[in-house]
């Protein structure tokens, strides 16, 4: 009598669906965790033998004994959405009125331009590079690092931005005063390339998806990273490849040179597009212009650096001058 082949376990059910679903690496670890955290929260009880009131009982302690952000919380119930829904088939239906974490409206740090630039000038290469990407084009730390040589039209001066937040693509602007130092980079990048230098001998990491559909990608010029790790790694599946530099390393490099600027402010990678959103505001740009070139869904994400410049936004000025 023939067997069935042994279900496979959660983790790997979890891997194949999402996979399917076509969802960031970064979204997939992030659910995995909270499915972890879930499944820890209730004494590793399957997910088949709990419901709405697990979820909402573990949701309503996120917020009562945690004190996660509402973020946190919507991030957590979004995981578990996508496990009863999409992995286990089971929708979870109504899940009662959780107890919400409070959402609080920051006014973000930025920078005048000076300190900005002061900053950048701190900063040893390829991180002064990195940083003044950040800062000129308003990309997200790690969407800088995953730039590749291919998404960079120094013809047009654009800088196509892929799978960034929310998997979506969005174009932004290139400045004119980093075309060159990007260039050289590229064209020392190539001339490593061809002469197949032992780093460049290996292929480059590629989401699975497009490893699949792109077999030579891993090991063409155009894919290259403009900012690659200088360690190798192991893909997911087990192959060794070139990753692009960790954001981590980036972080810290920039942590140190705004203490070394003494610039008095609680800056951080995430301070310099802050920054450039609000110097195209304060130079008079349209605020949709500039919500389509950070890739906010909503324009009142972007309104909040209307906050920032209070009476230098389009000129307003307070009564008694």
């Amino acid at each position: 009598m023939d067997t069935l082949p042994p279900k496979p376990r959660l983790r790997e059910q979890f891997r194949n669906v999402i996979r399917v679903q076509r969802y960031s690496i970064r979204t997939e670890k992030s659910y995995w965790y909270w499915v972890r955290f879930y499944l820890r929260y209730h004494r590793m009880r399957h997910p088949l033998e709990m419901g709405p009131l697990e979820v909402n009982e573990f949701l309503t302690w996120l917020a009562v004994k945690r004190n996660v952000a509402a973020a946190t919380q919507n991030q957590a119930l979004n995981a578990l959405v996508f496990l009863y829904t999409k992995v286990l088939e089971q929708p979870l239906g109504d899940i009662g009125e959780a107890v919400r974490a409070r959402k609080s409206v920051h006014i973000p740090t930025v920078l005048s331009h000076s300190e900005a630039m002061r900053i950048i000038a701190l900063l040893a290469e390829p991180y002064g590079l990195i940083a003044s990407l950040m800062y000129g084009s308003g990309l997200r730390v790690v969407e800088v690092c995953r730039l590749r040589l291919k998404d960079v039209d120094f013809e047009r001066q654009v800088i196509t931005v892929y799978s960034g937040k929310g998997d979506k693509d969005r174009t932004t602007l290139l400045p004119s005063s980093l075309i060159e130092p990007l260039q050289q980079r590229k064209a020392r990048i190539l001339v490593a390339w061809r002469q197949q230098t032992p780093f460049y001998q290996c292929p480059v990491s590629l989401p699975f998806a497009l490893k699949r559909k792109y077999p030579q990608a891993p090991g063409a010029a155009e894919w290259q990273w403009f900012f690659p790790s200088l360690t190798l790694c192991q893909d997911d599946d087990g192959a060794i490849v070139r990753h692009h530099l960790h954001t981590s390393t980036v972080q810290k490099a920039v942590k140190q040179a705004v203490r070394a600027s003494a610039v008095g402010k609680p800056a951080s990678c995430h301070t310099f597009r802050h920054t450039f959103a609000t110097e195209l505001l304060r130079r008079g740009s349209d605020i949709r212009t500039v919500q389509t070139l950070l890739g906010h869904a909503d324009v009142r994400t972007t309104q909040i650096y209307t906050h920032v410049l209070g009476q230098a936004f389009a000129g307003v000025q307070s009564p008694l001058g």
